[in-house]
């Protein structure tokens, strides 16, 4: 099973594991996502005939994703009839990941920031295609969950496909803790605060994708997060975020709803305070948004152990609160 190179149409089957930024999308807006350059009439032509499935079934072009469904996509040929051509990585190229855990089953690493989980959207290869590249010859290898590229920390990749369907139902089902540390502009006051405000997806006049609060108006996914104060300074707070459902930029939108926005988030973020934040010197200067997945506790798809894994705060974001206690 592979990742879907976002560039261009595939010229072989893919199946493609539907992560939690695509949970609840329309298929066939999934499809024009992904197919890009294909005409919609071909799109729809696709689902019609039953060669787009969804867990091995056909279905109608209405049917939402659900994080965890295994989209069979077909292969399929632009215009000019001439299939674009993968690249392959040099060794030179490769990112040397801090590996947290691993075993047959699963591999947990330490994600750097600035390294997107797959490639796409201008990215040739993310994290997916760099340690395929490095380890090519494990059979199986898949993102149990994904994290936006300037976020650092514990990710989750599963190397058995049967890793990967009890590690999907542990988040479905509430099982799996992941916790966040998140720097947020401003005095936060509560020694624990619980937050569920439902959140709604749509996609800007410039056709980039973001998450807002429901309004009374509109259902929405609930969305529920649990913040905790780790330390307060005159103007920053330093918060540990649980996430008790695993939205699309959940904490970022909740934190940014609440007055609260994370110190260097350019799309929800106090864009001049990151300006000002990012133009500082050394080590007061940040650079990328505040946020690391701190810990992940699971249990193990294999064994049944539970694992808590953790990742330590990320060097540049370690100095940078330094320099708020000077």
């Amino acid at each position: 099973m592979n990742d879907l190179g976002k560039d261009f149409p595939p010229v072989a089957v893919v199946k493609e594991v539907v992560g939690e930024d695509s949970d609840s999308q329309r298929i066939d807006n999934f499809l024009l996502k992904r197919l890009k350059g294909v005409p919609k009439s071909h799109i729809y032509r696709l689902l019609r005939s039953g060669q787009v499935r969804v867990n091995s079934k056909r279905i109608d072009a209405d049917y939402r994703l659900q994080q965890g469904d295994i989209v069979r996509i077909p292969p399929v040929r632009m215009a000019e009839n001439e299939p674009a051509k993968g690249k392959k990585l040099a060794k030179s190229r490769y990112i040397p990941f801090d590996v947290l855990f691993q075993d047959d089953a699963l591999l947990v690493i330490n994600k750097p920031a600035g390294v997107a989980v797959h490639g796409g959207s201008g990215v040739s290869f993310g994290v997916i295609e760099q340690l395929r590249a490095q380890y090519p010859d494990w059979k199986f290898l898949e993102l149990v969950h994904r994290l936006d590229r300037e976020t650092s920390g514990v990710l989750l990749l599963a190397r058995k496909r049967a890793a990967l369907v009890e590690l999907h139902r542990q988040i479905r089902e509430g099982m799996m803790e992941k916790r966040y540390l998140v720097l947020v502009k401003g005095a936060w006051k509560n020694t624990k605060q619980s937050v569920k405000l439902a959140l709604n997806k749509y996609v800007t006049a410039a056709g980039e994708r973001r998450v807002s609060v429901s309004n009374e108006d509109e259902a929405g996914m609930s969305s529920h997060t649990i913040f905790r104060l780790q330390k307060a300074w005159e103007n920053f707070s330093l918060l540990e975020a649980e996430l008790k459902t695993g939205r699309t930029h959940q904490i970022r939108v909740h934190l940014a709803h609440l007055g609260f926005p994370i110190a260097g988030d350019d799309k929800y973020g106090d864009f001049s305070l990151n300006k000002t934040l990012g133009k500082a010197a050394k080590p007061a200067r940040l650079e990328r948004m505040f946020l690391h997945a701190r810990l992940a506790v699971i249990t193990h798809p294999v064994t049944g152990e539970v694992l808590r894994l953790e990742a330590p705060l990320a060097k540049d974001l370690q100095m940078f609160v330094d320099t708020l206690d000077d």
